[in-house]
């Protein structure tokens, strides 16, 4: 029935200053870019030459006036195998960490994208 999570809708302020801290800052690449109309776009964003999940940059304000319940922020944790150069890379990038988490399950730390919103990366082994 379901093979794998495509996309992953996240509510944001600013579609360009979004696809900027993804694609800038994050690493990722644009995938696809279309008008919605004349103040918003379909912006999906995700890792170069991968087929896995994107993520969705939808404009908050479009949401808010189809659905408002919809526009809450998704829990998303994202996967490295290297935490440590991951860590460093966001931090000269200006990317706002956390603190690194060494747990017994995993390394992990969460970091914060254009609006404040949360995300966890975790190393995968």
């Amino acid at each position: 029935m379901i093979n794998k999570v495509a996309k992953v809708t996240v509510y944001v302020n600013d579609q360009e200053e979004a696809k900027d801290f993804w694609i800038n800052r994050v690493g990722f690449v644009l995938k696809e870019e279309q008008p919605m109309g004349p103040d918003f776009s379909w912006i999906e964003v995700g890792l170069s030459g991968d087929d896995s999940t994107n993520l969705v940059l939808y404009a908050k304000a479009a949401m808010e006036q189809h659905d408002p319940s919809k526009v809450q922020h998704p829990s998303i944790l994202f996967s490295t195998t290297d935490i440590e150069s991951a860590y460093e890379k966001m931090k000269q990038n200006g990317v706002k960490v956390g603190e690194m988490l060494r747990m017994p399950f995993g390394t992990m730390f969460s970091f914060h994208d254009q609006d404040g919103n949360d995300y966890l990366l975790r190393e995968d082994k």
